[in-house]
């Protein structure tokens, strides 16, 4: 017996993959400090607690219809109008079992064999994968420090073909943290409008800037534009609720339609009791927010000071999400006992099981030389585990 052939394309996710190692060894023993995994240490808002604690008690745990109950779709078709400037009905709104599995339909219902799926990198570690899965093809775009790790028009003007089916933003990004302003939205729309493909935009982060950083919709250019955008986010990061499971998708009415059909005979409806905490969110989660980012954007200063304190490591800050991305080639061929590290993948495990600290290598992205650390942890991790890993990279030779 052997498994079906689109399985051996793909391969599991390597920060679940890290995380696996990290429990194993703090099982051991080991003293392990997390800096890998992107999950906010906010409990979720107690609006949305309560919301579901009411669901529960009021007996709402039956099936919902498998787009999402009408609660839900109206709060979010109130977040896209107030926050992004966008205008959709109901039959253009699908709630799913997390950002993940909205991604995963969109490419379901969109890509098939001898397709292309132009995906810049670095990428979040889901992106090619999902594509894989559809039979499609993704065509990576390997983007470069010094632009922001953002794709230039003139990058996706030589990615696109004949097959070219899709093309994939995420701003703000993870792993980066970059975020795409309006100007640069505007510099790729007559491109995009000229061509017969789909544009995916991933805003799952949107919430999460800093500095000066505004984030723009890329559907919200025109009419045009937003006719061939499928806009999606979720609750698991802006509202802490990771746990609760509830992406969601905005777009047009037969491709939302052709989600709702694969998710009728996957998953059906995302849980009844997260719709109702999702949707008290949405409606009434606001000043959580600000709290939350407002703490993140002094653990970005402090995880940026010190990663650029330690030898061998540079970082230029994020704008966007709850991660950094440094640097990492300055430690490339020094050694410690009788291993090398010859990359980012190297380095990663060295500061695990030497360091007793995770992180994510760039590979995983996409993207070789860097290092993914996550600051959505408290300020006594991040302390913590900055100084395993300074204290590790002292060892090298």
């Amino acid at each position: 017996m052997k498994l079906a052939h689109r399985i051996l394309r793909i391969k599991p996710s390597p920060t679940m993959a890290i995380a696996a190692r990290a429990k194993v060894l703090k099982a051991e023993g080991a003293d392990i400090t997390s800096l890998g995994i992107g999950e906010p240490d906010f409990p979720s808002p107690k609006i949305a607690a309560e919301a579901g604690i009411d669901a529960i008690r009021s007996g709402e745990t039956k099936y919902t219809p498998a787009a999402g109950t009408d609660l839900l779709k109206e709060a979010i078709i109130q977040k896209l109008k107030c926050d992004n400037n966008l205008e959709y009905n109901k039959q253009e709104v699908i709630a799913s079992c997390g950002a993940k599995h909205t991604l995963y339909n969109i490419a379901q219902v969109l890509f098939e064999e001898g397709d292309e799926v132009i995906v810049p990198s670095p990428y979040w570690v889901s992106y090619p994968d999902q594509i894989l899965l559809s039979g499609a093809t993704p065509v990576i775009v390997p983007t470069r420090e010094e632009d922001r790790f953002l794709m230039t028009p003139d990058q996706l003007k030589d990615a696109i073909t004949p097959k070219t089916k899709g093309v994939l933003f995420n701003s703000p990004s993870n792993p980066t943290g970059s975020v795409y302003t309006e100007k640069d939205y505007i510099a790729f729309s007559d491109l995009l409008l000229s061509k017969s493909l789909w544009i995916i935009t991933d805003e799952i982060y949107e919430k999460f800037l800093y500095g000066d950083a505004v984030h723009a919709s890329i559907a919200s250019l025109s009419s045009e534009i937003k006719k061939k955008t499928i806009v999606v986010n979720g609750v698991s990061k802006s509202f802490s609720m990771t746990g609760w499971r509830i992406g969601y998708a905005a777009g047009p009415e037969a491709v939302i339609k052709a989600m709702t059909t694969v998710q009728s005979q996957s998953t059906s409806n995302p849980s009844s009791i997260s719709q109702k905490a999702a949707a008290a969110a949405l409606l009434g989660g606001a000043s959580f927010i600000e709290e939350m980012v407002k703490e993140f954007g002094n653990r970005r200063e402090l995880m940026l000071k010190k990663l650029n304190q330690i030898k061998g490591f540079h970082c230029t800050p994020s704008s966007g999400s709850f991660y950094l991305f440094p640097n990492v080639k300055g430690i490339k061929g020094k050694t410690f006992r009788d291993k090398t590290i010859m990359c980012s993948a190297d380095l990663s495990s060295f500061l695990l099981e030497e360091g007793g600290v995770t992180t994510v290598p760039g590979e995983a992205f996409g993207t070789e030389g860097y290092l993914r650390l996550s600051f959505a942890a408290s300020r006594e991790t991040i302390i913590s585990g900055l100084g395993k890993i300074e204290n590790a990279i002292s060892r090298l030779s």
